[in-house]
């Protein structure tokens, strides 16, 4: 399983390199889970990504608006993103979403086939009024995209991934992706303590922010190096005891 780090700027990327991040995630939390940062944001971090660490970016919360996803997505793709990640906000079936994540799919593809498409979405879907994450890997497999992700859209102090989805749904979600070769992803206001349990479920990735900013703040927080090196180290003490 791989860390994910999000970031919202080049100082928070050094500290999540000097951490031990296996995926640097950029994007702007004052936009949205999945809020989308600037073009030139995601440039100044990837002229200091490592090569053996991938880049992703969020391109936003989304509308329903095909072309207007895809013309982020390929703003992502240009400034040199290994994953781009589409938030599935404004669709409300899985027909829509298929519609959406195609053209994107295509977009990104056509400039650079090695950069990969990951359909995201939230387990709080029923609150927010969008797609259930549960169809999601149907829906990128449809796509053509290669991945998938499930988050939390509103974010507090109580509620994370695991208060709106079970671990029987989340396994389900997870070995669907894997039997359509999708990689799927887990986040949504999780931390050290969510580790162990996220691994079980086979996941390929877990995402975090509040886990490892000041204060848990994931708006007015920064980056802490040393809390990325706790998630780091408990990863790997899992990746060396898993069979």
């Amino acid at each position: 399983m791989k860390l994910l780090v999000s970031v919202v700027n080049k100082a928070e990327a050094v500290d999540g390199i000097k951490g031990g991040a296996d995926i640097l995630d950029v994007k702007n939390p004052k936009e949205g889970s999945l809020g989308a940062n600037f073009p030139r944001v995601i440039r100044a971090v990837k002229e200091i990504v490592p090569k053996n660490l991938e880049l992703s970016a969020t391109i936003g919360d989304l509308p329903n608006l095909p072309g207007t996803a895809s013309l982020a997505a390929l703003g992502a793709a240009f400034s040199g993103v290994d994953y781009v990640k589409v938030g599935l906000f404004g669709v409300k079936t899985s027909e829509e979403a298929t519609t959406l994540m195609t053209e994107v799919v295509k977009t990104v593809k056509e400039y650079n086939s090695g950069v990969k498409t990951i359909a995201s979405g939230y387990a709080d879907f029923r609150y927010v009024g969008c797609v259930s994450p549960m169809e999601l890997p149907m829906v990128a497999h449809k796509a053509g995209a290669d991945g998938v992700l499930i988050d939390v859209k509103i974010k507090n102090k109580t509620d994370n991934l695991f208060s709106f989805l079970t671990d029987e749904q989340l396994r389900a979600f997870v070995n669907q992706a894997r039997n359509y070769g999708l990689l799927a992803a887990l986040a949504g206001s999780l931390g050290k303590h969510d580790i162990q349990r996220v691994c079980s479920l086979d996941a390929d990735i877990i995402g975090v922010r509040g886990a490892v900013c000041t204060k848990k703040d994931r708006l007015a927080g920064k980056l802490e190096s040393e809390k990325v090196a706790e998630l780091s180290k408990e990863i790997r003490k899992i990746r060396s005891i898993k069979p």
